[in-house]
């Protein structure tokens, strides 16, 4: 936000606001909005070079766009005036485009490796292609907040201190036009270092009336984008993994996106794939565009041959579930998992004569619920009843646009409560995708202890709701009746481990556990007097 030369605000719902002037007028607008001034435009040229109005599209993004952002980006096609046909992945679209190419020479099920690194976003995808035209994705893995414009941040810093040295007192990180002419100029700087060893950049009066030359080369920008460049191949470690693939398993490595024609990108991909060749057969620009084409064409019904065969099998790339009552995520649909896609799962209520369960909605990869992105929830009657005798179906939906519906049934009564996650609810920045992935690695141990910690504080609560259970069976059905002093004793344990429960939001797993077995042997002593 430091870097762009408009302002973003805190609009409501703490959605953002973008602050621009807009025909003389200071205006806000919100994503949606800019998303769709530029979706009208591509309509208007694509209408011109055709002679007819457009009003059919497929719209590509990012693999790791979220729910929201997905939602987001088809509000933004509706306003521009678009019949969205589908949402799809950009890194599944340029695999359409490789398919469609390579079929006649596929005889068996080969693996590719899609490497999308565009202006904006990078994006990972594994997919099996077989020579029916069957493409299948078998893992995405991805940064929204890595691309083009990060290097270009890094040569515009690079150069700010270069002109700050030079000239002493003359800051110009103040001056928003001049940065953005910097920028300009290392943009330029940065495709002229995809072919040549150096360059130079010259601005005429860049600041303070002071014109700027500098010299840059290969080597430098290289060693300034070092860290984004190495984590382009932690990546592509990620994806592997989640495919269960090895680096051997992979037949080709396409290029896609602008980012690519970076020599050291290559160079780093072709090192790891160990000397492989990467494909560059199909055009890094233009491959997700030409893919999107494709499948806009099956869609409307195109009979050409290696059209309607065509079939693609796309994934989810975060998971999704919802929050339990000890706080923990329980997942539906995981990470990678085939769309569109239904799953379902039962829920039990937790409390005697409970009226309802809310259904917190989560996306991301931690354990508890409230470090992961809230997309929604919603709430379903259920019959008052004791504890886990009330249940509810709850079902997750996604479709092949990747956008989430979420419904529950109570199953005794068949009471619903349907809910669709819109974009106006807990809309991820591209930092808190980001954010959620690192931080499910950081925080993994953590997690799992916190996991640990859960299960047993809930072993020992059905413990005791179990003991309570029996004593009321025993004291109905028994013809041998519990001591008074051994009822005591026991009722007593049973109120000391309820109100460790109570007092302690989350205690060690050995304290849980060393609670339970002395619940359960003096139980175990006493009921055993009256068989």
């Amino acid at each position: 936000m430091k870097l762009w030369p408009f302002k973003v605000i805190q609009g409501a719902s703490d959605n953002p606001k973008i602050v621009v002037t807009y025909k003389g007028e200071q205006k806000m607008f919100s994503p949606e909005e800019i998303s769709a001034m530029v979706l009208e435009k591509m309509k208007e040229v694509a209408g011109a070079f055709l002679g007819k109005i457009v009003q059919d599209a497929v719209i590509t993004v990012p693999a790791y766009f979220s729910d929201s952002q997905r939602q987001a980006t088809k509000d933004a096609g509706y306003v521009a005036g678009l019949n969205i046909l589908q949402i799809i992945n950009e890194p599944t679209a340029a695999a359409i485009a490789y398919g469609l190419d390579m079929t006649n020479n596929i005889t068996c099920e080969t693996n590719v490796l899609i490497f999308d690194l565009g202006g904006g976003t990078f994006d990972v995808s594994i997919v099996t292609i077989d020579g029916d035209g069957k493409i299948e994705v078998k893992a995405v893995a991805g940064d929204t907040h890595l691309g083009g414009q990060d290097f270009d941040n890094e040569m515009v810093n690079y150069f700010i201190n270069e002109f700050n040295r030079k000239h002493k007192g003359a800051n110009i990180r103040d001056n928003n036009k001049a940065v953005g002419r910097l920028r300009v100029a290392s943009e330029k700087a940065k495709r002229e270092l995809s072919s040549t060893i150096e360059t130079t950049i010259d601005i005429d009066g860049l600041h303070m009336g002071i014109d700027f030359s500098a010299r840059i080369t290969r080597a430098k920008f290289e060693n300034l984008n070092a860290d984004l460049f190495d984590k382009c191949i932690e990546t592509v470690e990620s994806c592997l993994r989640d495919a269960k693939m090895n680096k051997e398993n992979v037949y080709e490595v396409v290029l896609v996106g602008g980012s690519t024609r970076i020599p050291k990108v290559q160079e780093l991909l072709k090192e790891f794939f160990n000397g492989k060749e990467l494909c560059k057969r199909i055009h890094a620009d233009e491959a997700v565009a030409y893919g999107a084409s494709i499948l806009a064409a099956k869609i409307r019904g195109d009979t050409t041959e290696k059209v309607k065969d065509l079939v693609f099998l796309d994934v989810t790339p975060l998971s999704l579930g919802v929050e339990k009552h000890d706080g923990t995520m329980s997942v539906l649909i995981p990470r990678n998992t085939r769309i569109p896609t239904k799953k379902s799962s039962i829920y039990y209520t937790v409390k005697d004569y409970q009226r309802s369960i809310n259904f917190p909605v989560y996306q991301g990869e931690r354990i508890r619920g409230k470090d992961n992105n809230l997309l929604g929830s919603f709430k379903v009657e259920v019959p008052i009843a004791p504890r886990y005798e009330s249940k509810v179906n709850v079902v997750f939906e996604i479709d092949a646009n990747g956008i989430l519906s979420c419904s529950g049934e109570e199953v005794t009564t068949g009471l619903k409560k349907r809910m669709i996650v819109t974009n106006n609810k807990g809309r991820l920045s591209n930092e808190e995708i980001d954010k959620m992935l690192k931080d499910a690695e950081k925080y993994r141990l953590e997690d799992l202890e916190y996991k640990k910690k859960v299960c047993a504080r809930n072993a020992l609560e059905e413990y005791i709701y179990a003991v309570k259970t029996k004593l009321r069976t025993v004291d109905k059905y028994s013809k041998k009746k519990i001591h008074k002093n051994d009822r005591q004793k026991i009722e007593n344990k049973i109120e000391n481990a309820s109100q460790f429960v109570n007092i302690h939001e989350l205690a060690g797993v050995d304290e849980y556990e060393m609670m339970r077995n002395q619940l359960q042997a003096l139980y175990v002593s006493i009921i055993s007097k009256t068989v």
